[in-house]
């Protein structure tokens, strides 16, 4: 079953926009999970700078310890009163001129966060990765009540800590560090907001499209620290750079490919009708000789037109000439069909071109059907050429033929030989014919090719003759061009 081609071309065309639209949904949802988990990753940046921040802190504390007394600080929960604690114990040196030891305690009458979702117990807490997070952020929480007491957050260390958490996960960004605090008036009746300390990436001021980030660090979410950096969009992009561009080769790929197969598709389609017209033609050329031969070999067996002999000779030329029409045809379709064969061999030798055009030129003055004259000019006179000399003879012989039949009452043609400084031999062939249409000067050496003349045929032809010549120069290791004005003529030149 052959489908129409529209419906073809409709098939492809929806197939390839279906997957353009597929391979967008896909790069949007990639798009989209890169640039939460990038956000993600720098509010994880934030928490674990935080951390080990602390951490420098406490080893600081710890070696104040060794040196002047001992530091405690612990946060929990007491079991006993139902209440969340966070206590620091301090003792300063006996040296010291105060010379007090002072402990503090506070309590709070919230119930503590890390109890609130555990209907299923600590198995559930353990099992739940975001429920992990959340604890082990509350205890953090927790720690960060009980250390400030002791010792203020590092802004510095912080800053430095989190820069290398960034670039370790791939965010190059400059960006604006505040440590602000957040509390009530006395009276509860207004927020405040306090700058503590703030940080920029040298040279970066932000822009009104940049992004913040903050980050709560204490428990009643008083203290945090924000970041401010431009939006990730272009290092998304630039992330996903490697898939873009292999997404990009892909339906290039795609569309090169289906575009190809809708230009073989036509240019199938194209040569199905070129060969419907050539058996068409063809039929029609063979028939008429035949025909005419058989009428002129009935009239001399039936009419007793033999025993006259000029009539009999007159019918015996009729006879032979469309005898050998059709060989010429047989043949030339012939050579077609053998030279695709891998079998086929050319047999070159060398010979002068001196001695080849005069035939031809004779014979087709003698077969032409007007006046015909052909200007030989050869230089030197004595220039040869190594090729089969069958074939081409074939070959220049069609470029003769062509430049006759499509020339008007009278063929005036000029050959014209010559030996380039390559050492190739080049041939030209010109007349001063109908000429050939620009856009169509690139298809007359195509299989079956016939240029179009709309209604008009008066010139007989199969689209097999330039072909021809095409394919013999290309196996001589040549070339044939053409060079063609419309109403001034055609110039054929081959270079072997």
């Amino acid at each position: 079953m052959k489908l129409p081609f529209k419906l073809i071309a409709i098939l492809v065309f929806f197939s390839l926009l279906g997957t353009f639209v597929y391979q967008a949904y896909w790069l949007t949802g990639l798009y989209s999970t890169m640039k939460h988990d990038l956000e993600q990753n720098i509010m994880e940046a934030m928490r674990t700078s935080d951390y080990n921040e602390m951490m420098l802190r406490v080893e600081g504390l710890q070696k104040d310890n060794e040196n002047h007394g001992e530091v405690k600080v612990s946060a929990g929960y007491d079991s006993d009163t139902g209440k969340s604690f966070v206590n620091s114990t301090t003792t300063i040196d006996r040296k010291d001129t105060i010379g007090k030891a002072s402990k503090e305690e506070f309590f709070s009458e919230e119930e503590p966060r890390a109890a609130l979702h555990t209907d299923g117990g600590l198995d559930l807490i353990l099992r739940n990765k975001s429920t992990m997070l959340e604890l082990a952020t509350y205890f953090q929480q927790g720690l960060h009540s009980g250390l400030d007491i002791i010792s203020d957050p590092d802004v510095a260390v912080y800053d430095s800590l989190l820069s290398h958490q960034l670039l370790d996960k791939g965010i190059d960004l400059p960006y604006h560090l505040e440590y602000l605090y957040s509390g009530f008036k006395p009276d509860s009746s207004h927020v405040f907001t306090d700058t503590i300390a703030s940080i920029c990436t040298p040279g970066y001021e932000p822009s009104p499209k940049a992004a913040q980030y903050n980050y709560a660090f204490d428990i009643h979410s008083n203290k945090v620290y924000r970041l401010t950096m431009e939006p990730i969009n272009k290092l998304v992009l630039r992330q996903m750079s490697g898939i873009l561009a292999t997404s990009f080769v892909i339906l290039i790929i795609l569309s090169f490919s289906f575009w190809f197969l809708i230009r073989t598709i036509l240019r199938q389609k194209t040569l199905e009708e070129m060969k419907s017209d050539f058996t068409n033609n063809i039929t029609h050329e063979l028939k008429t000789p035949i025909a005419v031969a058989y009428a002129a070999n009935d009239a001399l067996l039936n009419f007793n037109l033999a025993e006259d002999k000029k009539q009999r000779e007159k019918y015996l030329c009729i006879c032979q000439e469309q005898l050998q029409r059709l060989s010429g045809l047989v043949e030339q379709i012939l050579s077609m069909s053998m030279e695709r064969r891998k079998t086929f061999r050319l047999h070159p030798e060398n010979f002068h071109l001196h001695d080849l055009f005069p035939t031809l030129i004779e014979q087709h003055k003698l077969k032409a059907d007007k006046p015909v004259e052909i200007i030989l000019d050869i230089e030197p006179e004595d220039l040869t050429i190594t090729a089969d000399r069958t074939h081409f003879s074939n070959i220049l012989s069609n470029l003769i033929d062509n430049a006759i039949k499509y020339s008007p009452e009278k063929a005036e043609i000029v050959i014209r030989c010559r030996k380039t400084e390559t050492g190739q031999v080049e041939i030209s062939v010109s007349d001063h014919g109908t000429g050939i249409p620009a856009d169509k000067q690139p298809l007359v050496f195509d299989k079956f090719y016939r240029v179009p003349t709309g209604n008009v045929h008066n010139t007989k032809g199969y689209g097999l003759g330039l072909f021809y010549v095409k394919t013999m120069v290309e196996k001589h290791n040549g070339n044939v061009t053409v060079k063609s004005e419309p109403g001034k003529g055609s110039t054929f030149t081959i270079r072997v």
